[in-house]
């Protein structure tokens, strides 16, 4: 799709990939960005279904900031690097010598080539191993259709090395091309222009104008069909599910002009969706041009479309604006939390998004009293620690609250001036805390002063926990909801006197999340026979009910938890029900279960899973 003129104008400054975050210290990258910069990648690989591999090659376009450099350090994890050639100043090919160092637990391996002059591209070829942790593989009997196998990547935060060698950092960005061959009858796409991917041949062309950073490559394959939502939107999914995501997300397109309304025009043309199997560890991931989707909120009520929400204001936070390290996280997070709460509220109302933020902010507040106090704060230091440790609801949650705290203080229309602008002024671009703070103080602090000082920022970024004057958003509706719970919970009330049948899926979370935590198994029973709560066809409504189970000592849910975790591999909604289980004295139990549903998961999953047993 053509570009409109200010979309325009962003990707040709997405094509300048000189400009790196000045102050960015990336503990988690081996790269000599000093020396060196890689401005545009070309990928040449085959999807090896039998021996779970990529094979091929990667090129990279070289940009030299140091005349006396002629050396290239990439990140790598678990590649089997076969050779490398170079393209001097005379457009001559020569092979390269390199080094592939001892692999780090948490960085890899670095890859050092050594060039006799400083080369204008360098060729790796290379192959992935089986258990690159940026890639899962699956066998036809783990997909929905049953009859093709299936492969996708989970770049972020640092796994994008694990199948392609690469500066893998956020505070660079990076263009790219690609050649993907695949069997015949399997459909390969990624994020990127998928233009060359809707007639299904094995053999398929991508480009990706815009520069992002390299945890934003994302590719996918299987038994793939595609189906237009809007001219602008479009589902790629297994056959059998493909319908009902249309049905379910044909609202992306009313999200997208209302975000393009109140933060300027959406840059990337098209954005379509492919949905994963259900092993997929996260909700969504946000690779441009093609959100990756877990189907466990394909609900049929469009109850969890909040998830495509956020997806997509990532295409303003996080992929067009980026954190440069990931101790910034909140950075992409935390604005794509608020942007994507404003995207609800614009689509399905106010009520609704308030309800999204008490939600959220209860969830927060219940994680800030099992977590290490320096893990509570926005500006996290991972002193070393794998950056997949980041991901938790602080940078989200928090990160949203102190832009609401903003908004309520400035006024809305101020604060929307503010975050445009911001978002404009840093497209295409990845910056450090340290230099939001200082646009922050610039731009809005010192433009409206005496509102909100620096030093209550500060506190909000680099302190622990909840500033006390944090909002604290309630909805009406959930006040409903805990006065009738009360009323059964004293015998005023029966449960078919509940207006269930009217409530919302934030309202039945609302309500099983405050139920007693050791309410006695017959409330647990009559509670399941009036609703079929053990039953559920809402995963995040099951897994709430399954929480509360596990703690209460209600036996009868463990047929249908059994089934819950050995189908879904999403580790919000199976992580902490193996913690709960393990805590709850069903240590035994949880781990046949695992044993029966590991080789389903993705490896971030088995990693979080694993420490859990082994406590």
């Amino acid at each position: 799709m053509k570009l409109t003129a200010f979309a325009t104008s962003l990707a040709l400054a997405g094509l300048s990939h000189t400009v790196i975050a000045a102050t960015a210290v990336d503990q988690h990258t081996y790269a000599n960005l000093n020396d060196v910069i890689s401005t545009h990648l070309h990928l040449d690989l085959d999807v090896d279904f039998a021996d779970k591999q990529l094979e091929g090659f990667v090129e990279h376009t070289l940009e030299w900031q140091n005349a006396n450099a002629r050396t290239l350090v990439l990140d790598t994890r678990d590649l089997e690097i076969d050779k490398v050639m170079y393209q001097g100043q005379n457009g001559q090919w020569h092979k390269a010598s390199f080094t592939l160092a001892k692999r780090d637990d948490v960085k890899g391996a670095k890859l050092t080539i050594k060039f006799k002059e400083q080369a204008k591209k360098a060729r790796i070829y290379y192959n992935s191993l089986p258990q690159a942790s940026g890639l899962q593989w699956l066998t036809p009997v783990q997909t929905a259709s049953k009859t093709h196998p299936f492969m996708y990547s989970q770049s972020q935060a640092i796994h994008a090395r694990s199948w392609i060698p690469v500066q893998d950092t956020p505070a660079m960005r990076v263009t790219y091309s690609a050649r993907i061959q695949t069997p015949d009858d399997v459909r390969a796409v990624m994020s990127a222009d998928n233009s060359g991917a809707l007639i299904k041949d094995g053999d398929y062309w991508f480009d990706m104008p815009q520069a992002i950073p390299p945890y934003l490559i994302a590719i996918g394959a299987g038994n793939l069909e595609y189906k237009e939502m809007s001219h602008q939107t479009a589902i790629f999914a297994e056959p059998q599910i493909l319908d009902a995501s249309v049905a379910e997300f044909n609202d992306t397109q009313t999200m997208i002009n209302k975000t393009n309304a109140m933060y300027g025009e959406y840059a990337w043309g098209r954005y379509d969706l492919l949905m994963l199997p259900p092993s997929f560890p996260f909700g969504g991931m946000e690779n441009p041009r093609l959100s990756f989707i877990t189907p466990t909120v394909v609900a049929g009520d469009k109850s969890l479309v909040n998830l495509i929400a956020h997806e997509l204001a990532h295409s303003w936070s996080g992929n067009l604006v980026t954190n440069a390290t990931w101790e910034d996280l909140w950075l992409n997070e935390g604005f794509t939390s608020y942007v994507e709460n404003r995207i609800m509220e614009e689509v399905f109302g106010r009520e609704r998004a308030v309800m999204e933020q008490a939600l959220d902010a209860a969830g927060l507040k219940e994680l800030l009293k099992t977590i290490d106090e320096p893990d509570t704060r926005l500006n996290l230091k991972l002193n070393g620690r794998d950056p997949d440790d980041a991901f938790s609801s602080v940078p989200y949650t928090k990160g949203q609250l102190f832009l609401m705290y903003l908004e309520e203080k400035f006024g809305r229309e101020k604060f929307d001036v503010f975050v445009k602008e911001y978002f404009k002024t840093y497209s295409f671009k990845s910056l450090t805390t340290a230099e939001f703070v200082d646009y922050l103080n610039n731009n809005l602090l010192q433009k409206y002063p005496g509102v909100v000082s620096l030093e209550k920022a500060k506190e909000w970024i680099f302190e622990p926990g909840l500033p006390a004057d944090a909002p604290n958003p309630t909805s009406d509706a959930f006040e409903k909801v805990d006065v009738l719970t009360q009323a059964w919970l004293k015998g005023e009330k029966t449960l078919s006197e509940l207006p269930t049948t009217q409530w919302s899926v934030h309202e039945w979370l609302h309500f099983i999340n405050n139920l007693p935590r050791d309410l006695d198994t017959v409330r647990m029973s009559e509670l399941d026979s009036a609703f079929n709560l053990t039953n559920s066809t809402n995963a995040e409504r099951a897994f709430a009910w399954y929480m509360l189970a596990v703690g209460n000592g209600y036996e009868a849910i463990y047929p249908a938890l059994e089934k819950h975790l050995t189908t879904i591999g999403r580790r919000k909604l199976i992580v902490p029900l193996y913690k709960a289980l393990v805590t709850n004295g069903k240590r035994d139990w949880a781990y046949d279960v695992y044993q029966k549903a590991r080789l389903g998961y993705h490896s971030l999953a088995q990693g979080s899973i694993d420490a859990i047993f082994e406590k």
